[in-house]
């Protein structure tokens, strides 16, 4: 089964894009369109997310297989994959199960490593919260604000709810299934031989994710990584400095992909 993408551009290499947790191709959206002016852009909603089918599987073995059924779908034999969070761990399982169907990999402020949780509030939220009922998305913020104080997040998180068929909301995301492979998703990768080929791995200036003290880590998977900081930015790198962001990937672009 495909996930529901997304194609920017019809000319140039392919640049594949994977968001994060609880998000959605529509979160990469200027990004690719600034992109997509040299390169052809897909973006794509990850297994019970977005637009894309639900599954009991959210594994990233299970979402491995998913970007490689798109690959194949659109032809793509060699293209640069840009993850970010969740999808940059995807987009390393990836790079090491299958190196010879890309040409560099972008890994967006996340760490081949464990993390502590952090989204247990969002996950009761979705449990507490009866969306049928809920009359506005007004009245949805309301009632997630003691479980997202932060108005960002917030705004975020309530990119998950449509309209219900007999009224109110519904999510669009599978919480269950994500709650289930939650560990799985905040946990180490256990890669063994990783990834040999060009890879960036970009952080937030104001985000922890990425330490200096990853870095041997990482290069001991990756060993030919290199890491950009980029300023004024937290977790969501693309997001709170687009235009330094969308520079910084395309130098790595231009210098790896393949027409």
């Amino acid at each position: 089964m495909l996930p529901n993408y997304r194609i920017y551009g019809d000319s140039g290499p392919s640049v594949y894009i994977l968001h994060g947790i609880f998000g959605m191709l529509d979160n990469w959206h200027y990004a690719a369109g600034i992109l997509s002016q040299h390169y052809r852009v897909i973006t794509f909603d990850a297994r019970n997310h977005g637009r894309s089918f639900h599954h009991e599987d959210a594994g990233f073995d299970a979402m491995c297989e998913d970007l490689l059924g798109l690959m194949n779908h659109l032809s793509d034999d060699s293209p640069i994959v840009v993850g970010h969070s969740m999808g940059g761990k995807t987009a390393m399982t990836f790079a090491e199960r299958h190196p010879d169907r890309i040409s560099g990999l972008i890994v967006v402020d996340i760490a081949p490593k464990a993390y502590p949780a952090g989204h247990g509030e969002y996950f009761k939220a979705f449990h507490d919260i009866d969306f049928a009922r809920v009359q506005s998305r007004k009245e949805a913020e309301t009632l997630f604000e003691p479980y997202a104080p932060d108005a960002g997040v917030r705004q975020f998180l309530l990119k998950n709810l449509e309209p219900g068929p007999g009224g109110g909301y519904q999510l669009k995301i599978n919480a269950a299934a994500l709650e289930k492979y939650y560990p799985e998703l905040i946990g180490d990768l256990h890669l063994s031989r990783g990834y040999a080929g060009p890879t960036l791995f970009v952080r937030g200036e104001k985000s922890g994710y990425i330490k200096d003290t990853d870095m041997p880590h990482i290069l001991n998977f990756f060993p030919n990584a290199a890491l950009q900081t980029i300023a004024g930015a937290g977790h969501w790198v693309h997001a709170d400095n687009p235009s330094d962001f969308i520079s910084c990937i395309s130098d790595f672009i231009v210098a790896h992909s393949q027409s």
